[in-house]
Protein backbone atom coordinates (compact mmCIF):
# COMPACT_ATOMS: atom_id res chain seq x y z
CA UNK A 1 0.00 0.00 0.00
CA UNK A 2 1.07 3.43 -0.67
CA UNK A 3 1.48 6.36 1.47
CA UNK A 4 -0.07 10.04 1.69
CA UNK A 5 1.40 13.27 0.76
CA UNK A 6 -0.30 16.46 1.45
CA UNK A 7 0.80 19.22 -1.26
CA UNK A 8 1.07 22.87 0.38
CA UNK A 9 -1.66 21.52 3.13
CA UNK A 10 -3.72 21.77 0.35
CA UNK A 11 -4.56 18.67 -1.33
CA UNK A 12 -3.63 15.21 -0.36
CA UNK A 13 -3.11 12.74 -3.33
CA UNK A 14 -1.42 9.30 -3.38
CA UNK A 15 2.93 9.34 -2.81
CA UNK A 16 2.50 7.18 -6.01
CA UNK A 17 0.69 8.82 -9.24
CA UNK A 18 -0.55 6.66 -11.91
CA UNK A 19 0.03 8.35 -14.92
CA UNK A 20 -2.30 7.99 -18.05
CA UNK A 21 0.39 9.25 -20.82
CA UNK A 22 0.37 6.73 -22.71
CA UNK A 23 -3.53 5.27 -21.80
CA UNK A 24 -5.18 6.00 -25.22
CA UNK A 25 -2.12 3.70 -26.85
CA UNK A 26 -2.99 0.95 -25.72
CA UNK A 27 -4.45 -1.74 -27.38
CA UNK A 28 -7.20 -2.28 -25.72
CA UNK A 29 -8.78 0.89 -24.52
CA UNK A 30 -12.66 -0.44 -23.61
CA UNK A 31 -14.05 1.47 -20.65
CA UNK A 32 -13.62 -2.16 -18.27
CA UNK A 33 -10.29 -2.22 -19.47
CA UNK A 34 -9.36 1.23 -18.25
CA UNK A 35 -11.44 0.81 -15.38
CA UNK A 36 -9.28 -2.61 -14.52
CA UNK A 37 -6.51 -0.13 -14.74
CA UNK A 38 -8.11 2.30 -11.84
CA UNK A 39 -8.80 -0.76 -9.81
CA UNK A 40 -5.99 -2.19 -9.37
CA UNK A 41 -4.39 1.60 -8.51
CA UNK A 42 -6.86 1.82 -5.93
CA UNK A 43 -6.39 -1.98 -4.62
CA UNK A 44 -2.66 -0.54 -3.52
CA UNK A 45 -3.64 2.94 -2.00
CA UNK A 46 -2.95 5.15 -5.61
CA UNK A 47 -5.44 7.55 -5.87
CA UNK A 48 -4.13 10.46 -8.06
CA UNK A 49 -4.71 9.87 -11.73
CA UNK A 50 -2.46 12.33 -13.91
CA UNK A 51 -3.23 13.21 -17.18
CA UNK A 52 -2.84 16.33 -19.39
CA UNK A 53 -5.41 17.78 -22.60
CA UNK A 54 -2.85 16.87 -24.99
CA UNK A 55 -1.84 13.45 -23.96
CA UNK A 56 -2.33 10.72 -27.20
CA UNK A 57 -2.91 13.40 -29.47
CA UNK A 58 -5.40 15.28 -27.11
CA UNK A 59 -7.31 11.90 -27.39
CA UNK A 60 -6.28 10.12 -23.83
CA UNK A 61 -8.65 12.72 -21.26
CA UNK A 62 -11.64 11.07 -23.23
CA UNK A 63 -10.49 7.37 -22.91
CA UNK A 64 -10.09 7.64 -19.52
CA UNK A 65 -14.25 9.55 -19.39
CA UNK A 66 -15.51 6.66 -21.05
CA UNK A 67 -14.35 4.47 -17.85
CA UNK A 68 -15.76 7.08 -15.81
CA UNK A 69 -19.30 7.16 -17.36
CA UNK A 70 -19.29 2.98 -16.98
CA UNK A 71 -18.28 3.21 -13.63
CA UNK A 72 -18.70 6.41 -11.81
CA UNK A 73 -18.59 5.71 -8.59
CA UNK A 74 -14.94 5.40 -9.17
CA UNK A 75 -15.02 9.17 -9.57
CA UNK A 76 -15.05 10.11 -5.90
CA UNK A 77 -12.23 7.56 -5.00
CA UNK A 78 -9.49 9.49 -7.26
CA UNK A 79 -7.84 12.78 -7.83
CA UNK A 80 -7.79 13.78 -11.06
CA UNK A 81 -5.47 15.75 -12.10
CA UNK A 82 -4.96 17.38 -15.98
CA UNK A 83 -2.42 19.78 -17.20
CA UNK A 84 -3.42 22.84 -20.12
CA UNK A 85 -1.48 25.33 -22.09
CA UNK A 86 0.46 22.94 -24.96
CA UNK A 87 -0.60 23.63 -28.44
CA UNK A 88 0.42 21.18 -31.13
CA UNK A 89 -0.36 20.28 -34.76
CA UNK A 90 -2.32 17.37 -33.86
CA UNK A 91 -5.61 15.77 -32.88
CA UNK A 92 -8.11 18.77 -32.71
CA UNK A 93 -5.00 21.13 -33.22
CA UNK A 94 -4.15 19.19 -36.74
CA UNK A 95 -4.34 22.94 -38.16
CA UNK A 96 -2.01 24.69 -36.19
CA UNK A 97 1.43 25.65 -38.03
CA UNK A 98 3.85 25.11 -35.07
CA UNK A 99 3.76 23.81 -31.69
CA UNK A 100 3.26 26.86 -29.15
CA UNK A 101 2.02 28.01 -25.64
CA UNK A 102 -0.87 29.02 -24.46
CA UNK A 103 -1.32 30.72 -21.47
CA UNK A 104 -4.47 33.39 -22.82
CA UNK A 105 -7.29 33.41 -19.94
CA UNK A 106 -9.56 32.28 -23.38
CA UNK A 107 -7.45 29.07 -24.14
CA UNK A 108 -7.22 28.19 -20.19
CA UNK A 109 -11.24 28.48 -19.67
CA UNK A 110 -12.23 26.29 -23.12
CA UNK A 111 -9.01 24.02 -21.54
CA UNK A 112 -10.68 23.25 -18.49
CA UNK A 113 -14.09 22.89 -20.03
CA UNK A 114 -13.19 20.52 -22.83
CA UNK A 115 -11.37 18.59 -19.80
CA UNK A 116 -14.70 18.38 -17.92
CA UNK A 117 -16.58 17.04 -20.87
CA UNK A 118 -13.90 14.47 -21.58
CA UNK A 119 -12.81 12.97 -18.44
CA UNK A 120 -17.21 13.03 -17.72
CA UNK A 121 -16.47 15.05 -14.65
CA UNK A 122 -17.80 18.33 -12.88
CA UNK A 123 -14.43 18.69 -11.37
CA UNK A 124 -10.60 18.31 -11.80
CA UNK A 125 -8.74 18.46 -8.55
CA UNK A 126 -5.42 19.50 -9.38
CA UNK A 127 -4.81 21.74 -12.87
CA UNK A 128 -1.58 22.52 -13.88
CA UNK A 129 -0.04 24.71 -16.24
CA UNK A 130 2.37 22.26 -18.34
CA UNK A 131 5.24 24.53 -19.64
CA UNK A 132 6.60 27.72 -19.02
CA UNK A 133 5.17 30.22 -21.38
CA UNK A 134 7.68 32.64 -22.60
CA UNK A 135 4.64 35.01 -23.81
CA UNK A 136 3.13 34.11 -20.51
CA UNK A 137 1.12 37.72 -19.31
CA UNK A 138 0.74 36.60 -15.38
CA UNK A 139 -1.45 39.09 -14.72
CA UNK A 140 -4.38 37.69 -17.49
CA UNK A 141 -2.97 34.05 -16.53
CA UNK A 142 -3.13 34.49 -12.90
CA UNK A 143 -6.74 36.24 -12.96
CA UNK A 144 -7.83 33.27 -15.19
CA UNK A 145 -6.83 30.44 -12.85
CA UNK A 146 -8.02 31.99 -9.48
CA UNK A 147 -11.51 32.39 -11.85
CA UNK A 148 -11.75 28.60 -12.50
CA UNK A 149 -10.63 27.79 -8.93
CA UNK A 150 -13.61 30.58 -7.97
CA UNK A 151 -16.27 28.98 -9.82
CA UNK A 152 -16.18 25.08 -8.33
CA UNK A 153 -14.30 23.70 -11.22
CA UNK A 154 -10.91 23.79 -10.70
CA UNK A 155 -10.17 22.45 -6.73
CA UNK A 156 -6.25 23.60 -6.79
CA UNK A 157 -3.44 24.77 -9.11
CA UNK A 158 0.22 23.95 -10.03
CA UNK A 159 2.30 23.87 -12.63
CA UNK A 160 4.81 21.54 -14.68
CA UNK A 161 8.59 21.86 -15.55
CA UNK A 162 8.69 25.31 -14.18
CA UNK A 163 11.81 26.99 -13.17
CA UNK A 164 11.58 29.29 -9.61
CA UNK A 165 11.60 32.51 -11.40
CA UNK A 166 8.47 31.12 -13.63
CA UNK A 167 6.77 30.08 -10.63
CA UNK A 168 7.04 33.58 -8.55
CA UNK A 169 6.11 35.34 -11.38
CA UNK A 170 2.98 33.82 -11.91
CA UNK A 171 2.38 33.04 -8.05
CA UNK A 172 2.50 36.95 -8.09
CA UNK A 173 -0.04 37.41 -9.61
CA UNK A 174 -2.87 34.55 -8.08
CA UNK A 175 -4.44 34.80 -4.99
CA UNK A 176 -4.89 31.25 -4.87
CA UNK A 177 -1.88 29.24 -3.75
CA UNK A 178 0.12 27.09 -6.28
CA UNK A 179 0.57 23.95 -4.83
CA UNK A 180 2.79 21.61 -6.68
CA UNK A 181 5.39 21.77 -9.73
CA UNK A 182 5.86 18.49 -11.90
CA UNK A 183 8.82 18.03 -12.70
CA UNK A 184 11.26 15.42 -15.31
CA UNK A 185 13.29 13.32 -12.66
CA UNK A 186 15.01 9.86 -12.24
CA UNK A 187 18.14 8.26 -11.77
CA UNK A 188 19.20 8.98 -15.48
CA UNK A 189 18.32 12.91 -15.36
CA UNK A 190 19.13 13.70 -12.05
CA UNK A 191 19.91 17.29 -12.71
CA UNK A 192 17.25 18.39 -10.54
CA UNK A 193 18.98 17.14 -7.74
CA UNK A 194 22.06 19.15 -8.45
CA UNK A 195 20.78 22.43 -10.09
CA UNK A 196 19.02 23.82 -7.80
CA UNK A 197 15.33 22.83 -9.00
CA UNK A 198 14.88 20.40 -5.75
CA UNK A 199 16.09 22.53 -3.73
CA UNK A 200 13.90 25.56 -4.30
CA UNK A 201 10.76 23.52 -3.92
CA UNK A 202 12.30 21.85 -0.68
CA UNK A 203 13.09 24.99 0.77
CA UNK A 204 9.51 26.42 0.32
CA UNK A 205 8.09 22.81 1.37
CA UNK A 206 6.86 22.41 -2.17
CA UNK A 207 6.20 18.65 -2.69
CA UNK A 208 7.80 17.91 -6.47
CA UNK A 209 5.53 15.37 -8.71
CA UNK A 210 8.58 13.54 -10.73
CA UNK A 211 7.24 12.51 -14.47
CA UNK A 212 9.42 10.01 -16.39
CA UNK A 213 10.58 8.65 -13.13
CA UNK A 214 12.03 5.76 -15.31
CA UNK A 215 13.44 7.57 -17.82
CA UNK A 216 11.23 6.98 -20.87
CA UNK A 217 12.58 3.60 -20.58
CA UNK A 218 16.02 4.43 -21.27
CA UNK A 219 17.34 2.73 -17.94
CA UNK A 220 16.64 -0.73 -19.52
CA UNK A 221 18.40 0.53 -22.89
CA UNK A 222 22.46 0.75 -23.23
CA UNK A 223 22.61 4.15 -21.68
CA UNK A 224 21.02 2.18 -18.48
CA UNK A 225 23.16 -0.14 -17.84
CA UNK A 226 25.81 0.87 -15.42
CA UNK A 227 22.70 2.15 -12.91
CA UNK A 228 20.91 -0.83 -14.15
CA UNK A 229 23.71 -3.28 -12.28
CA UNK A 230 23.27 -1.29 -9.28
CA UNK A 231 19.76 -1.48 -9.47
CA UNK A 232 19.47 -5.33 -9.95
CA UNK A 233 22.02 -5.78 -6.98
CA UNK A 234 19.35 -4.07 -4.45
CA UNK A 235 16.82 -5.76 -6.08
CA UNK A 236 18.20 -9.19 -5.75
CA UNK A 237 18.93 -8.07 -1.59
CA UNK A 238 15.15 -7.10 -1.34
CA UNK A 239 13.20 -9.38 -3.22
CA UNK A 240 12.28 -6.91 -5.78
CA UNK A 241 12.62 -5.29 -9.41
CA UNK A 242 15.19 -3.00 -10.28
CA UNK A 243 11.84 -0.67 -11.59
CA UNK A 244 10.65 -0.46 -7.81
CA UNK A 245 14.33 0.79 -6.64
CA UNK A 246 14.66 3.08 -8.98
CA UNK A 247 11.60 4.53 -8.33
CA UNK A 248 12.44 4.13 -4.21
CA UNK A 249 15.65 6.32 -4.54
CA UNK A 250 13.44 8.94 -5.69
CA UNK A 251 11.12 8.41 -2.46
CA UNK A 252 14.25 8.69 -0.65
CA UNK A 253 14.80 12.22 -0.92
CA UNK A 254 13.62 14.27 2.28
CA UNK A 255 11.75 16.26 -0.72
CA UNK A 256 9.03 14.11 -0.38
CA UNK A 257 8.70 13.20 -4.64
CA UNK A 258 5.61 11.85 -6.00
CA UNK A 259 6.52 9.98 -8.93
CA UNK A 260 4.26 9.58 -11.85
CA UNK A 261 3.79 6.04 -12.95
CA UNK A 262 2.50 5.05 -16.49
CA UNK A 263 2.73 1.68 -18.08
CA UNK A 264 -0.42 0.11 -20.02
CA UNK A 265 0.34 -3.31 -18.44
CA UNK A 266 -2.17 -4.55 -15.90
CA UNK A 267 0.84 -6.76 -14.24
CA UNK A 268 3.12 -3.75 -13.39
CA UNK A 269 0.17 -1.52 -12.47
CA UNK A 270 -0.11 -4.03 -9.58
CA UNK A 271 3.36 -3.51 -9.25
CA UNK A 272 3.87 0.19 -8.61
CA UNK A 273 3.67 -0.15 -4.86
CA UNK A 274 6.39 -2.39 -4.54
CA UNK A 275 8.52 0.92 -4.69
CA UNK A 276 7.23 1.31 -0.93
CA UNK A 277 9.41 -2.46 -0.10
CA UNK A 278 12.84 -1.02 -0.80
CA UNK A 279 15.03 0.66 1.86
CA UNK A 280 17.32 3.08 0.30
CA UNK A 281 19.98 4.62 2.89
CA UNK A 282 21.98 7.18 1.93
CA UNK A 283 25.47 5.33 0.77
CA UNK A 284 23.47 3.00 -1.50
CA UNK A 285 21.48 6.58 -2.76
CA UNK A 286 24.97 8.14 -3.25
CA UNK A 287 26.20 4.94 -4.83
CA UNK A 288 23.33 5.09 -7.69
CA UNK A 289 23.94 8.49 -8.43
CA UNK A 290 27.55 7.60 -8.72
CA UNK A 291 26.43 4.79 -11.47
CA UNK A 292 24.24 6.89 -13.00
CA UNK A 293 26.55 10.14 -13.12
CA UNK A 294 29.39 8.08 -14.32
CA UNK A 295 31.74 9.42 -11.82
CA UNK A 296 32.28 9.99 -8.17
CA UNK A 297 30.29 13.43 -6.63
CA UNK A 298 32.41 16.30 -6.72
Amino acid sequence: MTDRLSLSGQLEISRLVYGMWRVADDENTAPSHVQAKLEACLEQGITTIDQADIYGDYGAEAVLGAALKAAPHLRDRIELVTKCDIVAPCGKYADKRVKYYDTSAAHITASVEASLVNMATDRIDLLLIHRPDPMMDHHETGAALDAVVASGKVGHIGVSNFKLNDWTLLQSAMSTPLITNQIEASVLHFAPFIDGDIAWMQERAIRPMAWSPLAGGALFSEQGAPVRAVLERVAGEQGVDATAVAVAWLLAHPAKIAPVMGTNSLERIRAISDAHKVTIDRETWFEILTAAWGQEVP
